[in-house]
This record gives structure tokens, C-alpha cells and sequence, in this order.
């Protein structure tokens, strides 16, 4: 079977309780993980990049800082946010070796350069090494060290985007707890409607109705990440990016094997 190169991010509102700090969802992590191994079963070929967001561990000590404002006080926000962000994905890689994925932790901060919190320098090598020796690259929302405002908050998305530029990916998917982006936050308006499929120009007419994200998000929610993935889209002809809920087993061995559902993003030719 070719070779397929997929990014699946593991979203911090799945995987952790975002609104109780540092409380991971330990039974949804470890089924996450079996899913992931059938589903590299299924498709020999994918080579996986793994991500996940930082949930209710680093948004707890990046909001508490600043730190996504540029550590305006207390330069310990940083040291503070680097090292829950890293508690989390102790537990996701050690997750993942104990159901048979065999990943690989690779810490975003030790080589990222932000500039007004976008995203301009990120080590990429050891990302594709790792895929070459057929292990599994795990990327995570971390701090990173900002040209202009001192230091900066970069979301998983962000950290995908660089890498997708570089070495591109023919899926991303994003695991999340909504099934995919809708019209309003389907939690509080049950009218809310899923948009199904969601191109650039689409995104320009709706933009203003989408929902931002469920406890702390300092790295901007739903809004943020759309766009991102949106202007990736665009960047990249043939990439597909779907967002969709990993909350119901199943989802996730099924989006590995190309059944995403959810909300897919495309730039229409």
C-alpha cells in the first residue's frame, strides 16, 4: 500500500476536563489509543504525526500568567506552562507505548521562534526522521519564546500548519468533543447547525456565527483554528482537513481509515 502521511491532533477539550484544572479523561485517553493502533493496522502504510492540545493544564497557567499576552509580569508563567503542557503529554505518549502506537514525544518549545505569536522557526528534521524509522512524531500546544512580546501561547493547529508546509500531509484531522464546526455552540443552542463542508469563501459569510472554545482557551478557541486550517487548505491543493467529534468509540479508528465525518474543509477548485 503507498505511503500516506496523516496529522491527527487529539483536541485538550477530549482528552482533559477543561474546565477543572489539570483533570485528564484517563478511560477516553487509553480508548483513544487502542483506536489509533487499529487503525494503523488497517492502513500499513500512513505514517502518523500525532498531536494534542493542552487542555486543562496548560490554559490553567498560560491564563493565570499571561503567558499568550507575552508574559507581561512574571516570567515564571512560562516555566510554569511549559511544564504542565509537558505533564500532559508524559501521560498521552505513555498512553500510546502501553497500547502498541509507538510514539515518540517531540517538545515544540526546545526549537520554536514566534513572531507576534504566529509561528516563523520549528525544528522539522526529527519530525521526519522518526517517520522514516516508522515511529510516531507526538507535537503538543506549548510556550515558545516571541520575537517581539517576549513569549507566546502556540496552539497544536499552529505547530501542524509549519509542518504540513514542509512535510505535507494528504489528511489532518482534528479530534475534538463537537462533531465538527457549527453555527452556533451547540451546547448552549440546540437550533445550532453543523456546517457539513466548509470552504474559504464559505468561511468569510460565517465566521462571525462559529463558536469559540468551552473553559480556558488561550489560543482562541474554534474561530482560531478554523481559519488556520482554512488558510492551509488554500496553501495546499489537495489537503483535506476534517474536524469531528472523538468522543464516540469508533471516530477515530474510522477517520485513520478515511471516514471522518463531521465537518470537512476544502478549498473548492
Amino acid at each position: 500500500m503507498e505511503a500516506e502521511t496523516v496529522y491527527l491532533k487529539l483536541g485538550g477539550s477530549l482528552i482533559t476536563d477543561k474546565t477543572r484544572r489539570e483533570t485528564p479523561r484517563l478511560d477516553v485517553l487509553r480508548r483513544l489509543c487502542h483506536e489509533i493502533v487499529s487503525g494503523l493496522g488497517a492502513r500499513p502504510g500512513l505514517r502518523l504525526v500525532l498531536g494534542h492540545g493542552s487542555g486543562s493544564y496548560g490554559h490553567f497557567a498560560a491564563e493565570r500568567y499571561g503567558v499568550h499576552l507575552g508574559c507581561p509580569t512574571d516570567w515564571r508563567g512560562y516555566a510554569e506552562t511549559a511544564a504542565a503542557a509537558a505533564r500532559l503529554n508524559r501521560l498521552v505518549v505513555d498512553s500510546c507505548l502501553e497500547a502498541g502506537v509507538p510514539a515518540a514525544s517531540l517538545q515544540p518549545s526546545a526549537s520554536a521562534r514566534t513572531r507576534e505569536g504566529r509561528l516563523e522557526e520549528l525544528a522539522t528534521w526529527p519530525v521526519e526522521v522518526l517517520l522514516q524509522r516508522g515511529l510516531v512524531p507526538v507535537v503538543y500546544g506549548d510556550v515558545a519564546i516571541d520575537e517581539t512580546q517576549g513569549c507566546a501561547i502556540i496552539a497544536t493547529e499552529q505547530v501542524f500548519a509549519f509542518l504540513a508546509r514542509r512535510i505535507p500531509p494528504k489528511r489532518i484531522l482534528l479530534a475534538g468533543e463537537v462533531d465538527g464546526v457549527y453555527t452556533d455552540d451547540p451546547h448552549r443552542v440546540p437550533s445550532a447547525r453543523r456546517i457539513p463542508l466548509l470552504t474559504p469563501a464559505a468561511w468569510q459569510e460565517s465566521a462571525h456565527q462559529l463558536a469559540g472554545a468551552r473553559g480556558f482557551d488561550v489560543t482562541g478557541g474554534m474561530r482560531s483554528k478554523v481559519r488556520l486550517m482554512l488558510e492551509l487548505v488554500e496553501s495546499l491543493p489537495g489537503l483535506e482537513v476534517s474536524i469531528f467529534s472523538g468522543t464516540e468509540p469508533g471516530r477515530v479508528e474510522a477517520a485513520l481509515v478515511g471516514e471522518a465525518g463531521g465537518t470537512t474543509l476544502v478549498a473548492l477548485p
